[in-house]
């Protein structure tokens, strides 16, 4: 079992950066790629950036060039850097870790959520 929180949400103007944190806690070794999706109010959850264990990183068409995904394995913490923030970007923000063994796409363990707002 792996525990997801995230934090450092909050409302933020047009442009403006903001960093989302992740920490994990629980049966970590077993995490392959960490995740960051988010869900605006009447849309579908969609995928933000990945990492993978061993530090492969992909990212969303709509969010390249102004996130940036990182971890810090000593703190056991996965961070999402975001730049240039858009009204856009307003969403719930998760964090997500898919186990080893999984499917591609499926993830096993799931935060809470943190609530990003951006402001024009």
């Amino acid at each position: 079992q792996v525990q997801l929180v995230e934090s450092g949400g909050g409302l933020v103007q047009a442009g403006g950066s903001l960093r989302l944190s992740c920490a994990a806690s629980g049966s970590i070794f077993s995490i392959a790629v960490m995740a960051w999706y988010r869900q605006a109010p009447g849309k579908q959850r969609e995928s933000v950036a990945t990492i993978s264990k061993g530090g492969s990183t992909n990212y969303a068409d709509s969010v390249k060039g102004r996130f940036t995904i990182s971890r810090d394995n000593a703190k056991n913490t996965v961070y999402l850097q975001m730049n240039s923030l858009k009204p856009e970007d307003t969403a719930v923000y998760y964090c997500a870790g898919q186990r080893f063994g999984s499917q591609m796409w499926k993830y096993d363990y799931w935060g809470q959520g943190t609530q990003v707002t951006v402001s024009s």
